[in-house]
């Protein structure tokens, strides 16, 4: 297992708050996992990045402990489990983590720099899974299947010709994460936003920080990928599955899925022992 070797820091403009807050994520010992601090609150509470700190899911991941919330925290963690931190102590000064650029690529960035140092010490592996779990409504699922391998797989199927349908299949120690899935943006729909705007979501969005398109094309090119879309879905499931700890080798397969579901798998797994 791993952890920082040195204090990195990072500051921007949170996606639904349209706050201003700063991170800052240092080394932590063996055992302490991933974890919050609300640095702005009396006490310093902690929150646990893990599947029983969840507490909502609208159009992003929200997880709250000790009486504080933490919001929008599946991009850092999909970067810092990608990169095998599994230790880290994350200090913010507000509600809700910086969307930077909309993707993960400056977590990635920022931590490599920062170093990533190796601990003698490692837990337990989850597991191997032995059946199929499923989380299904209607035809949107997210699945995790028995594989020889870990692997993620997202397809998605939007009725505007910019997106459409797409899929992309991830695996670990085969595919690199920084350029393959890291890059990849929050993506969006222009008839959508005016609707999202004034139910209080995405007040720091914008088009630096995020691709959106209309019925026919997208208003700020260049994508960096062809599905990029579908990478960015995939990007959000590793993030959210990280609230595991660890994951269980498995095929984690995904269609048209949500926040929602992603976490619902993790519950069911984790309430199955992994």
């Amino acid at each position: 297992m791993s952890t920082v070797s040195n204090i990195c820091e990072f500051q921007g403009i949170g996606l639904h708050s349209g706050v201003t807050t700063t991170v800052k994520i240092f080394p932590a010992d063996p055992g302490m996992g991933r974890y919050f601090v609300r640095v702005d609150l009396p006490d310093l509470p902690q929150i646990p990045a893990h599947i029983a700190s969840v507490s909502q899911t609208t159009l992003s991941t929200e997880l709250t402990a000790n009486g504080a919330s933490v919001r929008t925290v599946e991009h850092l963690l999909a970067a810092l489990v990608a990169l095998g931190i599994e230790n880290a102590r994350i200090e913010i000064d507000g509600a809700e983590l910086p969307l930077l650029d909309g993707s993960a690529l400056v977590w990635v960035d920022g931590i490599i720099r920062s170093g990533i140092k190796p601990i003698a010490v490692d837990l337990a592996p989850s597991g191997v899974l032995t059946a199929p779990v499923w989380i299904q409504q209607d035809d949107i699922f997210v699945a995790a299947l028995p594989s020889p391998e870990l692997r993620f797989t997202y397809g998605i199927d939007f009725d505007v010709a910019p997106i459409g349908n797409q899929w992309h299949s991830w695996q670990p120690g085969k595919d690199d994460f920084m350029t393959q899935i890291a890059p990849a943006r929050t993506f969006g729909l222009a008839h959508q936003i005016d609707r999202l705007r004034e139910a209080g979501l995405i007040q720091g969005g914008s088009l630096d920080n995020a691709i959106v398109c209309d019925d026919r094309k997208w208003l700020n090119p260049p994508l960096r990928f062809p599905n990029e879309p579908a990478r960015h879905k995939l990007l959000d499931l590793i993030g959210d599955l990280s609230l595991l700890g660890k994951f269980p080798q498995a095929h984690f397969l995904a269609y048209k899925a949500s926040h929602q579901l992603h976490v619902q798998l993790a519950q069911r797994l984790h309430e199955m022992g992994y």
